[in-house]
């Protein structure tokens, strides 16, 4: 794949179409700061035909025999599995992670489609007789909850719009997908892809826009909108939430998170430590499930220290299509000047870095991957999401201060724990505010498990069986059968 076989025009209702007014936004390589192309920049007409796309097909789609629906998701993965390379160098591109990061975000993207290509044939539903006798009879269907929005980050441009699209054509609906500003080739390219299975026109739309707020305020608006599935920041899914109120559409927020990663005086410490770096690093540490604050027991809370600087330290930066890089540069100079004014206002409250602390010099947007020990409870980089290749460390003394402080956040997205004693793992996994935890590993994704959180994390889940539950909506018969007991 070349750059200029890309995609780079709207995807509206199956057809490859210029924004209406011809205008058109530039995509950026992170690594070098220079622009790869131009995007056509979805406008209000552009908008409107694809929620009326959308509605207009939302009947026809919904009756397509499950097993359709199904083939065409099966016929995407593999497409995906065989063209994988070349997604990878795209979202490489676009996005900055290494080339390795790249390859295993595609498999990982590729996997929600193979997953509820399977679901797709497993939305059940129930018959029972009415408690109560007489003839009564329940019938209980589930039914695609209708057309729906669904908003993607920049951090994960291909995994984040397959576990979403996935469970909506499973289950029926039709949809209009804003991809993020920054990294728009990867959504656009999965569209083609999406076409090339068999996806008919009319059920998906991808809006490229320079303003998330063109796209989805009109789409909110619309009471034939159903549902809203978006992941992003808590600021913004708390805004989003209240537009949804007006025509009580349907919600999935995948929002903000401030993993801790606790780790115990019994663990495993090269495997701690491997833990460590896989929960702070997958994705240049950009993203919501990075291990955020370490927390460690003060018996060994040295030698993780050290164990822990030494495997960061030894870490290759550098553009993400060269051999051998393991961290890429941030997405872009704003994500970068927050890095540096956390770890400064760590270091300033008497913070130390072992490694790193600082910014790169020359093109792009690269930070040295980085521990900061004698990290102080004030510190913002504990409060606050850091999104980039810093990891905070501080100590313990007993389970119930670690819980305590792992706890003391708004966020509830993952944890990470450490421990050799199981009735300790599991004691603790529960004990924690979160949707998901992590015991004894740095990776929880998985395709096959449901992905979400609690409290300011946002609700809903995304992928496992709970997945395309987010699509359904369940539906009662009462049903009297005359001369039935």
């Amino acid at each position: 794949m070349t750059l200029d076989g890309v995609p780079h025009q709207l995807f509206l209702a199956g057809q490859w179409r210029d924004a209406a007014d011809g205008s058109r936004f530039g995509v950026a390589d992170p690594g070098t700061e220079q622009q790869l192309c131009e995007v056509s920049d979805a406008q209000d007409a552009d908008i409107t035909e694809a929620i009326e796309a959308a509605a207009a097909k939302q009947e026809e789609w919904a009756s397509t025999p499950p097993r359709e629906r199904g083939e065409v998701l099966r016929r995407a993965w593999q497409l995906m599995t065989d063209r994988a390379d070349d997604l990878a160098r795209l979202m490489t591109l676009e996005m900055g992670k290494s080339i390795e990061e790249s390859k295993g975000e595609v498999t990982y993207a590729a996997e929600f489609f193979r997953w509820f290509s399977e679901e797709a044939v497993r939305i059940d539903g129930r018959f029972a007789r009415s408690p109560a006798g007489g003839g009564g009879r329940m019938l209980v269907s589930k039914h695609p909850v209708g057309p729906c929005v669904l908003v993607t980050p920049w951090n994960f441009p291909l995994a984040m719009g397959t576990r979403k699209i996935g469970p909506a054509i499973a289950a029926g609906c039709t949809m209009l997908v804003k991809p993020a500003q920054l990294t728009p080739l990867s959504m656009l390219n999965l569209a083609g892809l999406l076409k090339e299975a068999g996806l008919p026109d009319g059920v998906l739309s991808v809006l490229p826009s320079t303003s998330a707020s063109r796209v989805v305020n009109p789409a909110l608006a619309d009471p034939r909108i159903r549902k809203l599935s978006f992941t992003g920041s808590t600021e913004v899914g708390r805004k989003l939430v209240e537009q949804c109120a007006p025509n009580l559409q349907r919600m999935s927020m995948e929002l903000g998170g401030n993993a801790p990663f606790l780790m115990f005086e019994d663990a495993d410490l090269d495997a701690a430590v491997q833990g460590a770096v896989t929960a702070k690093m997958r994705n240049n540490g950009e993203s919501c499930v990075a291990a955020n604050r370490f927390h460690v027991h003060s018996s060994v809370a040295g030698e993780f220290v050290r164990r822990l600087t030494e495997a960061m330290s030894s870490l290759k930066t550098g553009h993400g299509t060269e051999d051998g890089v393991k961290v890429g540069p941030l997405i872009s100079a704003e994500q970068r000047d927050k890095v540096v004014e956390l770890v400064d206002d760590a270091v300033s409250r008497g913070a130390r870095a072992t490694t790193g602390g600082k910014p790169l010099d020359g093109d792009g947007y690269f930070y040295a991957p980085t521990v900061l020990t004698d990290v102080p409870p004030d510190a913002r980089i504990l409060r606050e999401e850091v999104f980039g290749p810093v990891a905070p460390v501080t100590t313990f003394d007993d389970e119930d201060e670690a819980v305590r402080t792992a706890n003391d956040t708004e966020f509830g997205l993952v944890a990470y724990v450490f421990t050799r004693d199981l009735d300790r793992a599991i004691r603790v996994g529960e004990r924690m505010a979160t949707g998901m935890v992590g015991l004894n590993t740095g990776l929880v994704s998985n395709a096959a498990a449901p992905f979400g959180g609690v409290k300011a994390s946002g609700f809903g889940r995304e992928g496992g069986a709970e997945g395309i539950e987010e699509y359904l909506d369940v539906k009662y018969l009462a049903l009297s059968l005359s001369g039935t007991p």
